[in-house]
């Protein structure tokens, strides 16, 4: 039995290297996109252990200070609230935001997803990246650095320090930074944050990332990790994982515990997983997404046109292929 990022599954699938998931573990509990994230060409191999989403995260205290009583809704209603939270008693930005580099696709695909873009057809086959849809929502992602509300050059590691200190009161991350925050900022300081769903253009979309098990190819003891598998995969043990560690559960029913449901902060991570999506399912994804990545940067800090950006990781997407 292995544990696999969701990002590298149909990597792992095209070497041959997984089983296919028997029938008589069942699937149909588990977030629509976490699901998505194993299915690679209508066939699902292995489960979802635990998810991860992206959300908003912001200090409640600072936004009440410049007047901001209840989280945005839309694109233009986050970055109009991170220039009031720059403006704010400590603000010298107003979100972090990633300017290009390893992962920083994570946070622009959603973008593209929420103005109804994608990044390949649906059916896997064609790359997609260079579409008025996906232009407009890198463009407004590059508004941030041009209209300096986020740092092109952020200091590495210092997100958690700038957001106590209310240097930097807003950034999207996953629900890791929960716990990293309020390890820096103290006692009372859970008190003082809060986290909102990624606002919408036509929809709020959000990357879906985590972990996948499977069972390899061949394997000597494929009934034993199929059972273990099995086990792993009960809302029950789900919740005990969670209470562990700090895992999302990817089985929705195991949300219904109330070690979970308890915390109105993880609530927002539950709805946003309704709305959270994973990267393409195709063999050379992560090639294609450094990619990505490097234009990103270009288009952040050199202030590339968004549609020649795309246009390269199109060309670039092509000669790579899909790996089918």
């Amino acid at each position: 039995m292995a544990q696999v990022g969701s990002t590298w599954m149909a990597e792992f699938v095209s070497l041959d290297a997984l089983e296919p998931t028997p029938e008589n573990i069942a699937t149909d509990d588990y977030f629509p996109g976490a699901l998505e994230s194993v299915t690679v060409e209508e066939t699902v191999y292995g489960v979802p252990w635990y998810v991860e989403t992206r959300v908003v995260f912001y200090r409640k205290d600072i936004a009440e200070e410049v007047g901001i009583t209840e989280p945005p809704t839309d694109w233009e209603g986050l970055f109009e609230m991170a220039r009031a939270m720059q403006g704010g008693p400590e603000g010298e930005w107003g979100i972090a935001l990633q300017p290009g580099g390893d992962g920083s696709w994570q946070t622009v695909l959603p973008l593209f997803w929420s103005n109804g873009g994608d990044v390949v057809t649906e059916a896997g086959d064609e790359f997609t990246f260079a579409s008025a849809e996906n232009e407009e929502a890198l463009a407004y992602y590059q508004s941030y650095f041009t209209e300096g509300v986020s740092d092109p050059a952020p200091p590495e590691g210092a997100t958690e320090q700038d957001f106590v200190s209310g240097a930097v009161p807003m950034f999207i991350s996953g629900p890791w930074m929960m716990a990293a925050v309020e390890s820096v900022g103290g006692e009372g300081f859970a008190d003082k944050y809060g986290v909102f769903v990624m606002p919408e253009k036509e929809t709020s979309a959000s990357f879906l990332g985590g972990a996948n098990i499977g069972v390899f190819q061949g394997s000597q003891n494929r009934d034993a990790a199929w059972k273990l598998i099995e086990h792993l995969s009960r809302p029950e043990v789900q919740v005990a994982w969670f209470e562990q560690v700090g895992d999302l559960p990817a089985l929705q029913s195991a949300w219904e515990d109330e070690a979970v449901a308890s915390n109105e902060k993880f609530e927002v991570f539950h709805t946003q997983l309704g709305n959270a999506f994973a990267p393409p399912t195709i063999a050379t994804w992560e090639q294609v997404a450094a990619k990505l990545d490097a234009q990103i940067e270009q288009v952040c800090k050199q202030d590339l046109d968004p549609a020649a950006a795309l246009e390269s990781v199109q060309s670039d997407a092509q000669g790579i292929g899909t790996g089918a």
